[in-house]
């Protein structure tokens, strides 16, 4: 057996060990459910920013979709959890389709305004909603994840959960890079204009990015709201937005591991650092200089140029 095929066979068992290697450190297995979920908004930020090379700084905003719909729509409709986890994520889907079609013929930083635009709006809807059904600046509670009568109530409970959705949302991302859609992606991110002579349906395909990264975004919001369970608007602000674009600059754009070092990396670090959290933006803008002017390739970047470069040695 190859030592890559027994590495990663270790890594599975490691995974499904760490609720009992933390069984007398809750706080460890809380933290690991909350790095699952980063994963998979982190995972669709990337399809948008990483192959399609579309900058969006607004992200929180289909975070929030996703934690509000799906808890808005359990508490007034009476659905069940995991259907309204769907639902959500299927309107932030329609939602980002809708800012992509016009947003697609913006560049640079005219999208990433607009995305920072839209951002503010839904985090100023939330936080002012009409007849207060959100709960405004106040939030309001919700119940946690029901699968037929299995309440997901616990931290390692919602752990393997995270984990069967992380596996199943790059699964669904490698299958995706890796067909047609993938390679008009990078094609449209290295030269849109080129791709356009190609043949390529640059609008068609950017809608499909955007599309793609609001339901990974929003699902992985309606996780926090129902791990949390509470939600309140100071979750969904521009703040937020900033740690997703640090997480994935951190970790490493195009790729599959990028987003899960990033998110790991970031979201410990943050715990590291929970006594300074007012200077929270001011760690974020050294990390991102950081990541921008000595290791632009993220750590991902930094271990593949290690590997290849033992590789030509040998």
């Amino acid at each position: 057996m190859k030592l890559k095929q027994v590495s990663k066979i270790l890594l599975a068992v490691l995974l499904l060990l760490v609720p009992l290697l933390f069984r007398n450190f809750n706080y460890g297995i809380l933290i690991c459910g909350f790095i699952g979920i980063y994963i998979i908004a982190i995972s669709g930020l990337d399809l948008v920013f990483g192959y399609c090379g579309q900058i969006s700084m607004g992200h929180a905003a289909f975070f929030a979709i996703g934690a509000y719909g799906s808890a808005l729509l359990h508490k007034y409709l009476h659905l069940p959890i995991l259907f309204t986890m769907v639902i959500a994520a299927v309107i932030a889907t329609l939602i980002g389709a809708l800012l992509a079609y016009p947003a697609s013929k913006l560049v640079f930083h005219f999208l990433s305004l607009a995305t920072v635009a839209f951002g503010e709006i839904v985090y100023q809807l939330v936080a002012q909603s009409p007849g207060g059904i959100t709960g405004n600046f106040t939030g309001f509670y919700t119940d946690s994840i029901n699968l037929l009568g299995f309440k997901i109530n616990t931290n390692a409970r919602f752990y393997y959960f995270a984990l069967i959705c992380v596996c199943i949302f790059l699964l669904m991302k490698h299958r995706l890079v890796k067909s047609k859609e993938g390679r008009a992606f990078l094609a449209i991110r290295e030269n849109s204009h080129a791709a356009d002579g190609m043949g390529i349906d640059v609008k068609r395909y950017k809608v499909i990015a955007f599309a793609t990264s609001a339901f990974y975004t929003a699902f992985a919001g309606s996780m926090y709201a129902h791990y949390v369970r509470f939600i309140s608007p100071e979750t969904f602000s521009n703040r937020q937005s900033v740690m997703f674009l640090t997480m994935l600059l951190f970790g490493g754009t195009a790729s599959l591991s990028g987003p899960i070092m990033g998110a790991a990396a970031v979201l410990l670090l943050n715990e590291g650092l929970r006594f300074a959290e007012r200077y929270q933006m001011l760690i974020y803008g050294f990390m991102l200089l950081i990541v921008i002017l000595l290791m632009p390739g993220g750590i991902y970047g930094i271990i593949k140029k290690q590997i290849d470069k033992r590789r030509v040695v040998s």
